[in-house]
């Protein structure tokens, strides 16, 4: 019995043993998580000035093409309408004319 008791104890003492190592090891690991995670943080933080200047250059750039965009509608209305009040001017100088000529003209 003591024999029996004896390598309980020996079995007991080898389970603490293994539990404190996989205990430290667990903490080990946990360790090295948080720090990969702090280099993570550490390198994205050091790439945001260059994120947002990529950012800013093709926001900056879609913007230039939109205006270009909105510039070339405009002139191509501005021509329409242009021409539009050409017509219609010279509608009104012939019907004006005809009204001089022939006041009974409608």
């Amino acid at each position: 019995m003591e024999e029996d008791l004896k390598l309980l104890l020996d079995a007991e003492a080898r389970a603490e043993t293994l539990v404190d190592g996989a205990t430290r090891e667990c903490e080990r690991l946990i360790e090295q998580a948080h720090a990969e995670v702090r280099a993570a943080e550490q390198r994205t933080e050091a790439h945001i000035p260059e994120m947002r200047s990529s950012f800013l250059g093709k926001a900056e750039e879609r913007a230039k093409l939109a205006v270009a965009e909105m510039e070339r509608r405009y002139q191509k209305r501005g021509e329409l309408l242009h021409s539009l009040a050409q017509e219609h001017r010279e509608e009104a100088v012939g019907a004006a004319l005809a009204l001089f000529v022939d006041p009974d003209w409608e």
